[in-house]
């Protein structure tokens, strides 16, 4: 059994819009976290593209990891992630590049191939329905782009080539687990919106082969996590995650909404099984209870690293939700104070 306090906590950011709130204040929330969690001793805070999703401000990604990383100090900063067959490998190759030059050593390159919207969106993104399956392809491109510069290459990131920015394959199914195995890469699991795919882990450890990027796998598990100071007040607050994932389940989806006493009434029978089957990985909570549940996950999953996604309607709950993590972890004197 891992030790809970020997795995690293990370932060899974979608720079919310609230109820009430717009794009500007997300952004802002979103800084003033990664400051926070920086102090709190997190690993890393990324960043993941989304497109035209009421309530996600975090469509820019590779804009918004530049505002995160400039105004942090040692934090990793990067995408989770990036939806590669979204764009050009060139394109992608270049921003990174560019936030590696800026930001030497703090820069992750999170990618995944689905394409984080609708279909009406794909088409405005000029993405076919089959695009996902060039991943591999678009993936082999970019990493030859990234690579030092090779003699006679035509075409050339600038910057970007031998950056050595690190890449991440994210997945919620086996597919990514499997390619991340093949090519010896860490491997980043969707288990917040994907809780019944856990084996894909296992697979991912079973099939790895070393390479010069890592001599053994490493694999990082994504998890929603709501902590406060006691279970029944975590419970009330995670009614907004609840209200999130009904609002995805009728397609249409909302700013984060305040919330509420019971979510009786909001749903019907069907739409609870489906929002709970959803939410199954989640952990909920007060302190003692939200660390049984992250030891639980860790000892399942075998995860070298836990990578939290918390919805909260105020921004203070969610401070105090990653504070008190933080204080589980390292015995931080600063699990009884308020987050401002």
């Amino acid at each position: 059994m891992t030790d809970l306090a020997r795995v690293p906590f990370s932060v899974l950011d979608l720079a919310p819009i609230v109820q009430g709130g717009n794009a500007a204040g997300a952004f802002r929330n979103t800084v003033d976290l990664a400051q926070h969690v920086e102090r709190w001793g997190y690993r890393r805070f990324w960043l993941a593209e989304h497109h035209n999703i009421t309530g996600v401000a975090s469509s820019a990604t590779a804009v918004i990891i530049g505002q995160v990383a400039a105004h942090t100090q040692t934090l990793r900063v990067g995408s989770g992630g990036i939806m590669l067959p979204n764009h050009a490998p060139l394109i992608i190759a270049e921003q990174f590049g560019t936030l590696e030059s800026l930001f030497p050593g703090r820069i992750d390159l999170g990618l995944g191939r689905a394409p984080g919207s609708d279909g009406a969106t794909q088409q405005a993104l000029r993405r076919s329905p089959r695009s996902g399956l060039e991943f591999p392809a678009l993936l082999d491109e970019l990493r030859a782009l990234l690579a030092p510069e090779r003699p006679g290459q035509a075409v050339r990131a600038i910057p970007g080539a031998g950056l050595d920015v690190p890449i991440w394959l994210l997945g919620s199914s086996d597919f990514s687990a499997r390619l991340a195995a093949e090519l010896g890469l860490p491997f980043s699991f969707a288990g917040h919106f994907s809780p019944e795919g856990m084996a894909a882990m296992r697979l991912y450890r079973h099939l790895f082969k070393p390479s010069a990027t890592l001599e053994r796998p490493y694999a990082m598990i994504g998890v929603p996590v709501i902590a406060a100071d006691t279970d029944e007040q975590a419970r009330r607050l995670a009614t907004t995650q609840q209200q999130k994932f009904l609002s995805l389940i009728r397609g249409n989806r909302l700013p984060l909404q305040p919330p509420v006493d019971s979510m009786d009434g909001l749903w019907n029978e069907w739409e609870q099984q489906a929002v709970q089957q959803k939410l199954a990985a989640a952990i909920v909570g007060g302190p003692e209870t939200v660390k049984q549940g992250l030891q639980a996950l860790v000892n399942q999953t075998e995860a070298d690293e836990v990578m939290i996604v918390s919805d909260f309607h105020r921004h203070a709950d969610r401070l105090r939700s990653y504070e008190i993590l933080a204080s589980l972890k390292h015995g931080a004197g600063t699990a009884n104070q308020a987050a401002a």
